[in-house]
């Protein structure tokens, strides 16, 4: 199975929707393998950020992602990092497609809910950035022989 990481942002967290976001997850057949709340600071946005350093846009999203805690996942299941880039939608809610949670929950370019990893490398680094191994745990859903078929387990 793959992994990948999520951030519900602060608009997730001030909004009251984490429950109907996670559960989305779940009912798609996603698990979590690591689940938990922090308050990120200035030195752990600008590696998480580095990409942006140089937008102007840079420090609104610094601002915003301080401005509550947040939660932040592991998210397990057979192909996770594309099934959640697709349910979490575009960056701007505004053009999300309905039925994406940005597309459902957002209407802004900055204040759009979700954080989601969008390649292995970059699932890796970031489970690595927020996690360390002792937070991290292994199992298998009760229900997976049901969400897939047995050479998809391979």
């Amino acid at each position: 199975m793959e992994r990948t990481l999520i951030i519900l942002k602060p608009s997730a967290l001030e909004r009251g929707i984490l429950g109907e976001v996670i559960s989305r997850f779940e009912k798609k057949g996603l698990y979590f393998t690591g689940l938990k709340m922090m308050q990120l600071s200035d030195d752990i946005l600008v590696e998480h950020y580095s990409h942006l350093a140089d937008k102007p846009f840079f420090p609104s999203i610094t601002a915003s992602m301080k401005r509550t805690p947040v939660i932040i996942g592991i998210v397990e299941g057979k192909d996770s990092i594309r099934v959640v880039r697709q349910m979490t939608g575009v960056t701007n809610g505004r053009e999300a497609a309905p039925g994406t949670i940005r597309g459902d929950y957002s209407m802004s370019r900055l204040e759009n809910i979700i954080h989601a990893s969008d390649s292995p490398e970059s699932a890796l680094t970031e489970i690595n950035r927020f996690f360390s191994p002792e937070e991290i745990f292994s199992y298998q859903l009760a229900v997976t022989p049901v969400l897939y078929t047995s050479d998809e387990l391979l």
